[in-house]
C-alpha cells in the first residue's frame, strides 16, 4: 500500500506540472485556429468554433508565406549543427587526449568566456562582420554559432572519461594522432554528438536576437523574424497567423527530438549531466 499511495503522491503533482507546461502550446493552437476577434474573448474559448483552416494555408502560401524563411533556417541550422560538430569534436579530443603546454589553462580562458553575456558581443559582431562585408547575410549567423563553449566543453567530458588503453593500443599497431581520433574515439561519441546537435540545432532554430541585430534585408529574414511579418489592417500583430506560423516552425523541432531523444539521453548520462 505504501508503494501504491507513493505513485500517487508523486504523480499526480506530475501530471498537474505537465499539464500546467502544455497549457500554452494548446493555447497556441487553439489560436491558431480562431479568426483574430476570437484570440481576445474572455472567458477563453479553447475550441474554436468555427475553426480557421485559412489561417494555416494563408501562413504557407500567402504573400507573406513563411516558407522562403522555413528554408533559409533550415540551412543556417544544418551549417551550424555540422560546424559545431565538427569543432566541438575536434576540440574536445585535443583538450582531452593531445599533450601540449598550457592545455589546461588554455581550457580554463576557454571556458571563462562563457561568463560573458552574449548581449555583449552583439555590437562588436555587428562592427567585425560589417567591416568583412558578411554583415545582412546568413553567414553572419553561421559563422558564430559554429564555436560554443558548451560543446568543447561536453566533448571533452566525453572524451575524458573514455579508457586510454583504446589510444595506446592503436599508437602500438602504428596509428597516428588522426586515425586514433576518428576510427576509435570518434565512432564512440555518436551519443553525445547526437545531444550537441538536437541542442544547437534547437539553439539556431529558436534565434531571435542575433537575426535582428544582423539581418536587415526582410528577404534574407529567418523563420523567428518572419513571425512578426503578419499584421492586420490596423497593422498589428495578426494573432491568428502569427500562431499559426508559430505552430509550423515547432514542427521541425519535435521531429528532431522525437528521432533523437534516447541518444539526447544517453549522452546526458555518459557526460555525467541528468
Amino acid at each position: 500500500m505504501t508503494k501504491k499511495y507513493s505513485k500517487w503522491i508523486w504523480g499526480v503533482p506530475l501530471w498537474i506540472l505537465a499539464i500546467a507546461f502544455l497549457a500554452p502550446f494548446a493555447w497556441m493552437i487553439s489560436t491558431a485556429l480562431k479568426p483574430d476577434v476570437d484570440a481576445y474573448k474572455i472567458p477563453m474559448q479553447w475550441i474554436p468554433s468555427p475553426f480557421q483552416w485559412d489561417n494555416f494555408s494563408t501562413v504557407l502560401s500567402g504573400a507573406t508565406s513563411v516558407l522562403p524563411a522555413f528554408g533559409r533556417s533550415v540551412f543556417v541550422a544544418l551549417l551550424r549543427v555540422a560546424g559545431e560538430l565538427i569543432t566541438a569534436t575536434m576540440a574536445g579530443y585535443a583538450f582531452a587526449r593531445m599533450s601540449f603546454k598550457g592545455r589546461d589553462k588554455l581550457f580554463l580562458l576557454y571556458l571563462a568566456t562563457a561568463i560573458i553575456p552574449a548581449q555583449l558581443l552583439l555590437v562588436p559582431r555587428f562592427i567585425y562582420f560589417q567591416k568583412l562585408g558578411l554583415y545582412d547575410t546568413l553567414w553572419a549567423l553561421i559563422l558564430p554559432g559554429m564555436f560554443t563553449v558548451l560543446g568543447t566543453f561536453l566533448m571533452r567530458q566525453f572524451f575524458v572519461s573514455q579508457p586510454a588503453e583504446f589510444a595506446e593500443a592503436a599508437r602500438m599497431d602504428g596509428a597516428n594522432e588522426w586515425r586514433v581520433f576518428t576510427r576509435i574515439y570518434l565512432p564512440l561519441a555518436t551519443p553525445v554528438m547526437s545531444a550537441l546537435g538536437i541542442l544547437a540545432f534547437v539553439w539556431s532554430w529558436n534565434d531571435y536576437e542575433t537575426p535582428l541585430v544582423l539581418i536587415s534585408n526582410p528577404d534574407r529574414y529567418t523563420l523567428p523574424l518572419s513571425l512578426t511579418n503578419f499584421v492586420d489592417e490596423q497593422g498589428q500583430i495578426a494573432p491568428g497567423l502569427t500562431m499559426a506560423a508559430s505552430v509550423i516552425s515547432i514542427v521541425p523541432v519535435l521531429i528532431v527530438f522525437v528521432v533523437l531523444q534516447r541518444r539526447f539521453i544517453a549522452a546526458m548520462t555518459h557526460t555525467g549531466i541528468k
